[in-house]
């Protein structure tokens, strides 16, 4: 298992190509696996998005997208952040990960269980699965090093969700639907 994020940045797919965004627990165990296409880059990272209906599955669990959405990919390898165009409950989804990278020319990553949520509903915006993530440290075992370090980052991304920092500011997740919408037209 490793333990240090991505050094380099990878040999990326060209903009337009369809790929799977695969998740693993940190046992390894498979999780979620999402149809996406990468969009490009830019100063944050790297942009995959998934169409409406696409389909994203973990075991026993088979669905289609419930609106259109676009996924950034930080080098720091510590998150992945999900902006919906038309969730119905959820703007904004931040899984927190580690080793978040480009292998085989497909996005990977290892759930770390918190999550940081904006929703469109009402309920503000807060970090989700505490009790999981406190379950998950003892049965994984999470070394205390990134475990602390996966808790700050989630609070930081908490603050900058809530400040509406770019890249959370919505215009940067308008300038990527956009893209979405010319590389994997409806």
């Amino acid at each position: 298992m490793s333990t240090a994020a991505p050094a380099s940045p990878p040999d990326l797919p060209a903009p337009g190509t369809r790929l799977v965004f695969r998740w693993t627990k940190w046992d390894g165990s498979p999780h979620w696996e999402h149809d996406c296409v990468f969009l490009g880059s830019d100063r944050w990272g790297d942009w995959v998005g998934q169409r409406s209906g696409w389909r994203s599955v973990r075991p026993g669990y088979d669905f289609g997208s419930d609106g259109d959405n676009v996924t950034l990919i930080p080098p720091t390898g510590e998150f992945a952040a999900t902006f919906n165009a038309t969730h119905p409950r959820v703007a904004i989804y931040i899984d927190i990960a580690w080793d978040v990278r480009w292998q085989d020319g497909s996005p990977t990553g290892i759930d770390m269980d918190l999550d940081v949520i904006r929703a469109r509903d009402g309920r503000g915006i807060w970090i989700d699965d505490r009790d999981e993530w406190a379950e998950h440290r003892v049965q994984y075992g999470y070394p205390l090093d990134i475990a602390t370090r996966l808790e700050q980052v989630a609070l930081d991304l908490e603050r900058e969700v809530t400040e509406e920092s770019t890249p959370y500011d919505g215009a940067t997740a308008a300038h990527w639907l956009a893209a979405l919408d010319r590389l994997a037209p409806a």
